[in-house]
């Protein structure tokens, strides 16, 4: 075992074994029916203790433990105690313990949430499960890391009905409430017939009793004007709106002021909610409206002008998923997916104003080696402004979105791609245009881009009133208008930056960062490389990435390789599940001597791969979207095969690859592999 390291376990108890919920679990005399994988390191039951760890004595790089099956399809809240004990200062590969939902029918396990602090005496994590149909399973993973002495250890799993953010106060681990800690004002638990100094509330709200608790927090230490005491929520780990309600008291002699914000991940503050200065001698109801689009925290902030400021006392604060105002007046939450669009099959809630004249084209090109199609399946539509009706000089047009309502985070992101000679800054602006006083403000422009490759662009704006985003293309003088593009505008809630730091999607790979689950088989030169920007082939290859026009790709180069050499990519060992799963990815085959791209699967235990999906030769300039149903019952693995074709014009390239459960919702565009459409190079109005 490990010195140096050890577990201090309070007189912890979350419940009386004998209420647990399913998955829950207090390692008392045994696991619950949580089951260690026998492939991996082994967990130790500490009965004695109430826990069970899993340290560096064995050799190994993780170990897994997983719940029995579970299913509610009410909302739920998982509060996990554990600890991570090392004797090593920062490694740079810490111990960590990851916790992960596996759902019934899914091949990838989704991670919730990960820990790497190394603490002397236990924490606690909260994190919300969303009401599903599906059953699932808890997987908790403690990975060893590089740390030549490490431990892991889970006192208690708990899994309740409600949301993280409720509480009543009345266990002692305060639902993961903490008190931001100064020297001379805090939150303190009141109640529980202890006689604190200053705990003058007889009774509490949640058991109207002595024995009750709730969280106070008093003046009387009070040093300095506006000292400040926060009680810090857990951070929500799913997307919430609805109604925040709490009950406080609040005794005060000079002014007190309580407010109630919240913090997302980047620290911007929101106040959502203050008191108005009227006394509250008996417990008085709070409601206030809540948007949590992303992980936030409830912070309760009160602020003292002198000792003599008297006292709040907070208790119950709980959630419901309907508003607060909705029992008087309708309010219907937004919905983002509303002021989007790929512009397939109309233009959306968008729409131009007719005394500009036809600005921006709703238009398709056919698969050609010269000019680039759609950026959502490279087979659909997008629009285009300054099109060979349009451009005359002086000439803008405006595409307005749909009117978005005030004081919300907003995150633009869309796809642009910029064809001409010329200079094209300035081509292409996104303005706010405030509805009430007709105000536009420009919140982005272009500057020069690569030609001909579908950027996306991301903007975060907050306007007070309701707005509306206006995508505006400007034709200065005859030599400077050049075509631009436009696709696949999306709209969510909170900052661009917010959305960023969310878990990634497990089924998903951009190549980004690294290859996620893939691996090389190598056999030779014939690889598969990660790269950005062009391939050093001209002629070939694609000119940058899918995802954002500026990011990283698979591809192989032809010029290392011989004719009929082959390249593998090749997935670790995916979740056989019931059910048919939907593979998608972008392909890019461009050059006169492309070869074959071929996806296979192969299952555990055979030999043969199954063929899935082919093509031949050069298919577009454009990224194509590949689409497979497949299914399988045991543990397999999908392998991406590249071969180089007749000459070194042949950088074959994959990139965004996504697996859903589920069968696929659409079909693929073409079904034949090789050769050209007749009508090369047409445009469709």
């Amino acid at each position: 075992a490990v010195t140096g390291a050890r577990f201090v376990l309070a007189a912890l108890s979350l419940a009386g074994a004998a209420l647990l919920s399913p998955g829950s679990c207090a390692f008392e005399d045994s696991a619950c029916g949580y089951e260690w994988d026998y492939a991996h390191l082994p967990w130790a039951l500490h009965g004695e203790g109430h826990y069970i760890s899993v340290d560096t004595s064995y050799e190994g790089e993780k170990a897994v433990l997983s719940s029995p099956e579970l299913y509610s399809e009410e909302w739920s809240c998982v509060r996990l105690i554990y600890q991570i004990a090392t004797t090593s200062e920062a490694s740079p590969d810490p111990a960590r313990l990851n916790l992960y939902l596996r759902h019934e029918g899914e091949s990838f396990d989704r991670l919730l949430w990960s820990a790497k602090e190394p603490s002397d005496s236990w924490l606690i994590a909260s994190l919300d499960l969303m009401n599903s149909t599906k059953k699932y399973k808890i997987v908790l993973e403690g990975e060893m890391g590089q740390d030549k002495s490490a431990s892991i250890a889970v006192f208690e799993i708990k899994i309740t009905p409600g949301y993280c953010i409720e509480c009543d106060f009345e266990e002692n681990h305060l639902c993961g409430f903490v008190n931001r800690w100064n020297p001379n004002v805090n939150w303190f638990v009141g109640g529980g017939n202890i006689r604190n100094s200053q705990s003058v509330l007889p009774k509490d709200h949640t058991l109207n009793s002595e024995l009750g608790h709730y969280m106070y927090v008093d003046s009387v230490y009070v040093k300095h004007f506006q000292e400040v005491a926060q009680l810090i929520s857990p951070k929500t780990m799913a997307p919430m709106s609805g109604c925040l309600s709490f009950y406080y008291q609040l005794k005060q002699e000079s002014s007190i002021v309580f407010t109630v914000y919240l913090r997302d991940t980047s620290g911007f503050y929101e106040e959502i909610w203050k008191t108005d200065s009227a006394l509250s001698a008996d417990w008085a109801l709070a409601e206030v409206d809540f948007d949590a689009p992303h992980p936030m925290e409830v912070i309760f902030e009160v602020a003292f002008n002198s000792a003599k400021g008297g006292y709040v006392a907070l208790d119950d604060i709980s959630f419901s998923p309907v508003y607060c105002s909705n029992q008087t007046g309708m309010r219907t939450p937004f919905n983002p997916a509303e002021a989007g669009c790929n512009f397939e099959e109309d233009l959306c809630n968008f729409y131009q104003d007719h005394k500009d004249g036809p600005g921006w084209s709703r238009v398709k090109v056919k698969r050609n080696v010269y000019r680039a199609g759609d950026h959502t399946t490279g087979f659909g539509y997008y629009l285009l402004a300054n099109t060979k009706f349009t451009s005359q000089p002086e000439y803008i047009g405006r595409l307005y979105g749909p009117t978005l309502p005030g004081n919300l985070q907003f995150c633009l992101r869309f796809y642009y791609a910029l064809y001409g000679f010329f200079k094209m800054s300035g081509t292409l602006a996104v303005y706010i245009f405030e509805e009430n006083h007709v105000v536009q403000e420009k919140i982005w422009s272009v500057l020069d881009s690569p030609k001909g490759v579908w950027t996306q662009a991301e903007i975060s704006f907050k306007k007070p009133m309701p707005c509306k985003v206006v995508f505006v293309s400007w034709c200065k003088s005859f030599w400077d208008c050049g075509l631009v593009a436009l696709d696949d505008v999306s709209l969510s809630l909170g900052s661009c930056q917010a959305a960023d730091l969310l878990l990634p999607n497990p089924g998903e790979c951009t190549f980004e960062k690294d290859e996620c689950m893939f691996t090389q088989k190598k056999r030779g030169r014939g690889s598969w490389h990660r790269r950005r920007g062009p391939t050093p082939t001209s002629y070939t290859g694609p000119k940058g990435d899918h995802t954002t026009g500026v990011g990283y790709y698979m591809y192989i180069e032809a010029s290392n390789m011989v004719y009929g050499q082959r390249a593998y990519l090749v997935s670790r060992s995916l979740r056989g599940t019931s059910g048919k799963q939907c593979l998608t990815f972008f392909y890019h085959m461009y050059g006169g001597g492309t070869g074959l791209l071929s996806v296979y699967l192969k299952k555990e235990g055979d030999e043969e791969e199954i063929p899935l999906w082919r093509r031949t030769g050069e298919q577009s300039i454009s990224w194509l979207r590949g689409l497979i149903e497949y299914e399988s019952d045991r543990n397999y693995q999908i392998i991406f095969e590249a071969i180089r074709g007749v000459s070194m014009r042949s950088d074959t390239a994959i990139d965004d690859i996504l697996f859903q459960a589920g069968p696929c919702l659409e079909v693929e565009e073409i079904q034949f592999s090789s050769g050209y459409p007749d009508s090369l190079n047409e445009i469709e109005y």
